[in-house]
């Protein structure tokens, strides 16, 4: 049986690279692509899943029509604010909504890697994590390298946003234990890649991903979108999907 899907936007590198792969997925049925600021009601069924991959401020409105309907969301959509999280988890109380701020297989393997490096190496490594993106994206850091950020607060037990140093310039003294660095490169074709440091004295330890092709994004988000047209209703991430026994839910 097919999972039907209908896209949000058209222009966007992203949605081309979902439409080019879900005609080549014999298990994915395309509903249509629906452009941001028209009306869902008018081209959703219940059932049918949305993959969003539109903007911080349109994905909120989505998920309250989603959940009106009984449509399971697909949010590959970062930057929000609380109140625009907010929304979107009250949504999930109906129909099942699948957020991440990577679709990749690789990188959600990379945040459970992470997770289990940090907890083994709380004490004596600092961390830093390093993103590079093409010239043309226009937001720093990335939602990945956030979220690479929250999994190592997470682990410490501490408030990332009171561990994160965006960068360096000038004389800041020494580096305090608990800092996680994030320094965002912007240049070139660059389609994703992360790193996180783990440096402690007289050794270092590095995960990479780089992503080559935006296709490894789409087909993350149609194996979400299949995974979310039996799921029920909730919040999830990819690490749900893959069925990753440590958790990186998006707060």
């Amino acid at each position: 049986m097919s999972t039907k899907i209908l896209v949000t936007g058209s222009k966007g590198r992203m949605v081309q690279s979902i439409l080019n792969c879900a005609q080549q997925d014999s298990e994915i049925e395309m509903a249509g692509v629906v452009e941001t600021g028209q009306d869902l009601r008018e081209h959703l069924q219940a059932g049918m899943v949305i993959v969003d991959f539109t903007s911080h401020a349109a994905t909120p409105k989505f998920a309250q029509t989603a959940a009106e309907i009984g449509c399971p969301l697909i949010v590959g959509t970062t930057g929000f604010t609380y109140a625009e999280r907010n929304i979107i988890a009250s949504a999930s109380k109906t129909v099942p909504i699948v957020m991440t701020p990577n679709m990749s297989v690789g990188v959600n393997l990379l945040f459970t890697i992470t997770q289990i490096i940090a907890s083994v190496l709380k004490e004596g490594f600092d961390v830093e994590i390093i993103e590079k993106h093409h010239r043309h994206r226009k937001d720093a850091p990335s939602g990945t390298a956030s979220r690479l950020a929250e999994v190592v607060a997470e682990v410490k037990g501490l408030q990332v946003s009171k561990m994160v140093k965006h960068g360096r310039f000038g004389d800041l003294g020494e580096r305090s234990a608990d800092q996680i660095g994030i320094h965002s490169v912007r240049g070139g074709d660059f389609v994703g890649e992360h790193t996180v440091i783990f440096a402690g004295e007289g050794e270092i330890l590095e995960v990479t991903h780089k992503a080559n092709s935006r296709d490894v994004f789409a087909k993350g988000a149609l194996l979400a979108a299949k995974w979310a047209a039996t799921a029920q209703p909730g919040l999830y991430d990819m690490g749900d999907v893959l069925g990753l026994q440590v958790s990186h839910r998006p707060e």
